[in-house]
């Protein structure tokens, strides 16, 4: 008798003592019924303009469940600066709030997956957004960090006739997106004999610091050709600046991400172009993989939101 008689045999032996009743496995009753309002709790690295298209995408999630009969609360924790002490007593604190989500964009990975891991022993369901820092937890959003800087760093290049010099605002050091930047954009920058990293600062993430920065460097510069920024607030910075000094056109800035104000500075030809990553999505697929594991479902461990080059000609000026 064949493997498959056997089978067959076997079916018709105990539909015969059962009585000839079937018996079926309803993965419908799997998932798990919300019956109650559920909060969801977003750390992100700092307070910035570019969470806020984030939280739009989280919002309109949170309208799209609530059309389906499922309330939830998105509630967004948010250091006023870039601080990996504060950043961690959120994240510690939410923990023993027990959230129905939690999802915290990584500033300093070493500290931030400890407490992590902490909040998914105490049974709360997490996910990192953003910045990855481990492979521990679900991701949403962009990891060609590296890619992304070395893109740059070539844009750069060409931008500028492949010699001069050149300077890097840095970001925070401890985030790993803004670091894989750097080092993407240096290592293909590499490429240009005739290209020089005369300055490299990290601005922390904050505008006026990176205004502040590019102010000194050019002083200390008077033959920059180039400036790359590795998060969404120093190209803007930069080109506050360099607009400032009367140099808008004469320094090539390049950078991250889609701002309004980096879009008004690359339509005015401050800022020549920018990886931009889709933030929105972020935080749309964030919220709803969150109250997806509120239901049992099973939901991706990494979902890549990718990034795009943006320039003037791109954005139809």
């Amino acid at each position: 008798m064949n493997k498959f008689n056997s089978m067959l045999a076997c079916g018709v032996l105990l539909a015969s003592l059962t009585g000839g009743q079937a018996f079926a496995f309803d993965q419908g009753s799997l998932i798990k019924p919300i019956d109650k309002p559920l909060q969801i709790v977003i750390i992100p690295k700092v307070v910035h303009p570019w969470y806020e298209v984030v939280a739009a995408g989280a919002t309109k999630a949170a309208e799209e469940l609530a059309e389906q009969g499922i309330t939830v609360e998105v509630v967004w924790d948010s250091p006023p600066q870039a601080d990996v002490a504060d950043h961690n007593r959120r994240i510690e604190t939410n923990i023993g709030r027990h959230p129905d989500g939690l999802a915290v964009s990584c500033l300093d990975p070493a500290t931030n997956v400890q407490l992590l891991g902490e909040a998914v022993a105490a049974g709360v369901h997490v996910m990192t957004f953003d910045t990855f820092c481990s492979d521990d937890f679900d991701f949403v959003g962009h990891k060609g960090d590296y890619q992304d800087g070395a893109d740059l760093a070539d844009f750069l290049a060409d931008k500028i006739g492949g010699a001069g010099e050149v300077g890097i605002l840095s970001g925070s050091l401890t985030a790993t997106n803004h670091a894989a930047r750097v080092k993407g954009f240096k290592e293909t920058i590499a490429n240009y004999p005739d290209i020089k990293i005369v300055f490299e600062q990290p601005d922390d993430d904050s505008l006026e610091k990176a205004v502040n920065l590019t102010e000194n460097a050019l002083q200390a510069n008077p033959n920059l050709k180039g400036i790359f920024g590795s998060n969404a607030s120093n190209p803007v910075g930069a080109a506050r600046a360099v607009q400032n000094a009367g140099k808008a056109g004469e320094i090539t800035i390049v950078g991250m991400d889609d701002l309004p104000e980096t879009l008004q500075f690359i339509s005015d030809g401050v800022i020549a172009g920018v990886k931009a990553q889709r933030q929105w999505e972020i935080g749309y697929w964030t919220v709803r993989y969150l109250v997806a594991k509120n239901q049992n479902h099973t939901t991706p461990h990494e979902h890549s939101t990718g990034s795009q080059i943006l320039t003037k000609d791109l954005l139809g000026e």
